[in-house]
């Protein structure tokens, strides 16, 4: 018991030293010599990095920084954007310091603008005597570090991370300096700087004030007075890894990031970028947590990136596409424009690796340049995209030539059939985790707007989900009314898109039931391609040899492969083109496609009546329209500020190579061995005739019906041709030992 107590009693007197102010006494008087000399070179810090702004001369032998701090302080827009490189080549143990401790750096470096912005643009004019605070930007060539990567070592420095920005929150303001007031005493306490990031400032629980007379203020009796607030833009970002750096099988991660002043507004969802900031930690959501999990959790705080430096990404899928030209490359780019052979040789440069299909790459080369939108005097607008969709066999390289089109359109959206959703391809109202207001996510569409959607296996979707994007195809808008939100987003994108036929692969005797799509999505569509797998000799053999030089040659012959134009300057060409001209469509070349529509109806018409069906692909006013854009596009190419009729003759060629071909193709169009129009002719004849003759539910012997119409001077070739198509579509039966034709309907 004696021992016990003497612990207790030595325990008690250490405790009562610790409590004694003389140690705290003789421990500030060392601090303050310490932050004395921290002070000195902060002081001296902030003087370099003044020097650095004022001084630095880049390799074109100009003052970079200054005159760019000159030039926006003088355009209102008060920020400096500096490259890490440069600093480190100016002064490497500052550079150093501020990747090391960029949270004292970085406000020594705004405050080191600020000094050079007021000493720059001296005399400032009447009003404007008060300098402003510039912010500073940051720039590396640095390796960037995935979000996986990121420890805790990282934690408080510099990184730069590359990803996808998947949400955007909406601008709000935070406080940079706050005042606070007593609710007893009424006093003041001005000018508390705040943490910048998503830390926020603790209240002080008591009131420091003291006067004589008066009773002791309450715990907890500040209030924030927002009237004398100084504040911020900020914005909340969500970061999501690239898909290309996602481990197999793993989910991608995610990082918050946090943008305040000039880095707000600056990226959309759906833009790749490459974020420079300070790897930095906030408390995680406070939730009473039962027990000791509370305790726990006390020192473990959740990762965020506070942005200094963002850079979009230009290249590849999906990246903005805002590039300033120099003026030599608007040169250049105007000169290829001036060839006379521009439409081909922009088509060669299409998919230069996928053989053949040259009308169908010249209509993707319309999609990607698009017509014109017109807005009409009572507020309607016309759509200037054009759609397009290809039908056809398996191995005829249509979803190659969709990834194609989704690199190089400025924005470019991949979706496949099978997986997407009504929601996913428009538009969802999902509830916000944080807020717990409902808000609005962009599905494809919406992301794509401005560019390109590309949609493979369209005939894998179902029906109801194909139906939303009708609205979304003609209108170039999609209207939500749910869950209290009712709003109009734009979707001003082509499509692309690739199907089967219904039996897999296109089965001519079939005819118009190779089609499984409503006329209402036929419609929508500018230009269909049916693309068939034929058998020939010369031409597989052609085939084969180029896909073997594609595979032998795959990187040595890039330009040889590559056609006209690279990918990055037909990519650059487009951007150019769909910026700078609208064409319209001239006089001489409205009046010929006025009377060649007439026509086009007119032909159809009697194909119906022969037929005596209506066709799976109707000829609609649209189709005109189509017509319209096509040879806007055409013109666009060459940057020609009319449609001719040259362009006229084009665009017709294409929509009858496309669209006319495949409505025209009935039922017996194309059948094995019949390709010339006399034959079709014949053939639809003695069907005609055979169908009029032979009543349902009656039977003929097979060799009679031959020798009848071998009478009327009929091959016997085309017979039997009919008979084996009506047999296969079921219409006929054989009976007696294959002898005698039955017909069933």
């Amino acid at each position: 018991a004696g021992i016990g107590l003497c612990c207790f009693n030595w325990g008690g007197s250490d405790m009562a030293g610790f409590d004694d102010p003389g140690v705290y006494y003789s421990d500030s008087l060392f601090s303050d010599e310490r932050s004395d000399t921290q002070d000195v070179s902060r002081t001296a810090a902030q003087r370099r990095f003044k020097e650095f702004i004022k001084t630095f001369i880049d390799h074109q032998n100009c003052f970079c920084y200054r005159d760019q701090l000159k030039r926006h302080y003088n355009l209102r827009q008060y920020w400096l954007k500096v490259d890490l490189h440069d600093l480190a080549s100016f002064d490497p143990q500052l550079a150093d310091k501020l990747n090391k401790i960029p949270s004292d750096y970085l406000p020594l470096f705004e405050e080191a603008a600020k000094e050079a912005a007021d000493e720059l643009t001296q005399p400032r004019p009447l009003g404007e005597e008060k300098v402003e605070d510039i912010q500073v930007m940051l720039s590396s060539d640095a390796n960037p570090i995935q979000i996986r990567q990121l420890k805790s070592h990282n934690m408080a420095h510099i990184v730069k991370v590359p990803g996808i920005i998947i949400s955007a929150s909406a601008i709000r303001a935070k406080a940079t300096h706050i005042t606070i007031q007593c609710r007893s005493c009424r006093n003041y306490r001005a000018n508390i700087a705040v943490k910048p990031g998503l830390e926020g400032y603790t209240l002080p629980r008591k009131c420091d004030t003291e006067q004589p007379g008066r009773p002791r203020c309450l715990v907890d009796p500040y209030f924030i007075v927002p009237d004398k607030c100084k504040c911020v833009d900020f914005q909340v970002l969500k970061l999501q890894e690239a898909p290309d750096a996602v481990p197999n099988g793993e989910l991608p991660r995610h990082l918050q990031l946090y943008c305040d002043r000039y880095l707000t507004e600056r990226v959309v969802p759906g833009n790749r970028v490459t974020i420079i900031g300070i790897y930095s930690i906030k408390k995680g959501p406070t939730k009473a947590t039962m027990g000791s999990r509370d305790k726990v959790s006390a020192g473990i705080r959740r990762p965020y990136l506070r942005v200094v430096g963002i850079d979009v990404e230009t290249e590849g899928p999906g990246r903005a596409s805002q590039m300033s030209l120099t003026p030599m490359e608007e040169e250049h780019l105007r000169q290829i424009a001036a060839r006379p052979n521009i439409h081909e040789v922009i088509a060669k440069s299409i998919a230069p690796s996928i053989y053949g299909g040259l009308d169908i790459k010249k209509a993707i080369a319309s999609l990607l340049f698009g017509g014109s939108r017109k807005r009409l005097p009572d507020g309607l607008t016309r759509r200037g995209d054009v759609n397009l969709l290809l039908l056809g066999d398996p191995g005829t390289a249509k979803s190659q030539l969709l990834k194609f089109v989704e690199k190089v359109a400025p924005i470019g959206v991949y979706t496949s059939g099978k997986g997407s959703s009504a929601a996913g391809l428009t538009a969802s109202v999902l509830r916000d985790p944080v807020s717990r207001n409902f808000i609005m996510e962009g599905g494809a569409m919406v992301l794509a707007d401005g560019g390109v959607v590309c949609i493979d296996e369209f005939d894998k979707m179902r029906e109801d989900d194909r139906v939303a994007i009708h609205e979304a195809m003609e209108q170039q808008t999609i209207s939500i009314a749910k869950a209290g939100i009712t709003t109009t987003l734009n979707s001003r994108c082509s499509v692309i898109a690739a199907a089967n036929s219904v039996f897999g692969r296109w089965d001519e005797t079939k005819g118009e039931a190779n089609i499984d799509f409503m006329p209402t999505i036929l419609s929508r569509f500018d230009m269909i391609f049916i693309i068939k797998d034929e058998h020939d000799v010369v031409k597989d053999t052609r085939l084969a040899k180029h896909v073997m030089k594609v595979h032998l040659s795959a990187l040595q012959e890039e330009e040889e492969v590559e056609g006209e134009l690279s990918l990055a300057l037909l990519k650059k060409y487009i951007a150019f083109c769909k910026s700078r001209c609208g064409p319209r469509l001239s006089e001489a070349a409205a009046d010929k496609l006025k009377n060649q529509y007439v026509m086009m109806r007119s032909s159809a018409r009697q194909h119906e009546r022969d037929n005596a069906h209506k066709n799976a692909i109707p000829i609609t006013v649209r189709q005109l329209e189509a017509v319209i854009r096509i040879a806007e596009s055409l013109a666009k190419m060459s940057l020609s500020p009319f449609a001719l009729e040259s362009h006229i003759d084009e665009a017709l060629r294409l929509f009858k190579v496309s669209t006319l071909d495949a409505a025209m193709s009935g039922s017996l169009s194309g059948a094995e061995g019949f390709t010339s129009e006399s034959d079709q002719e014949e053939i639809r004849k003695i069907e005609r005739q055979l169908k009029t003759r032979f009543p349902i539910g009656s039977q003929v012997s097979e060799q009679r019906i031959i020798q009848d119409f071998i009478k009327q001077n009929y091959s016997e070739r085309a017979i039997q041709t009919v008979l084996h198509i009506m047999l296969r579509r079921g219409e006929l039966q054989h009976r007696l030992q294959r002898k005698v034709l039955f017909r069933v309907r």
